[in-house]
């Protein structure tokens, strides 16, 4: 039975996928947008929406939880000074998902995935 197995497995340990969000949290928030696959963009989804809810809020125990898992410090400065408040007016959706298509290797469906403001996202970009 599948009781508790909330997620795709991504074909990795449950620490190399904690490590594998991080890192491309950080990217996306870093550059508003990242080419990855659909799988990968579906699962990214919810954990970059939460951090984006914490940086609304914008208190310190809210940058505390976030630096969790942004730990680079340029980063999570962008995260809570630019993106946080472009999205303060938003009730959530914060991201987009874009099918791409099919990667050249090994035909995996690829998709884009980007901040819905991209006017935070190009403010230092």
């Amino acid at each position: 039975m599948r009781h508790g197995k909330k997620g795709r497995a991504l074909g990795r340990t449950s620490e190399h996928k904690e490590a594998l969000l991080r890192n491309m949290a950080t990217s996306l928030f870093r550059h508003g947008r990242i080419e990855t696959t659909t799988a990968k963009a579906k699962e990214l989804r919810p954990f970059a929406e939460k951090l984006i809810t914490l940086a609304k809020r914008g208190d310190l125990h809210s940058k505390r939880l976030a630096a969790r898992h942004i730990q680079d410090r340029d980063t999570l400065v962008r995260l809570f000074d630019q993106i946080g408040p472009a999205s303060a007016e938003r009730a959530g959706g914060y991201t987009r998902i874009l099918k791409t298509g099919f990667r050249q290797g090994d035909g995996a469906e690829t998709a884009l995935i980007e901040l819905v403001d991209r006017n935070a996202a190009d403010a230092t970009a």
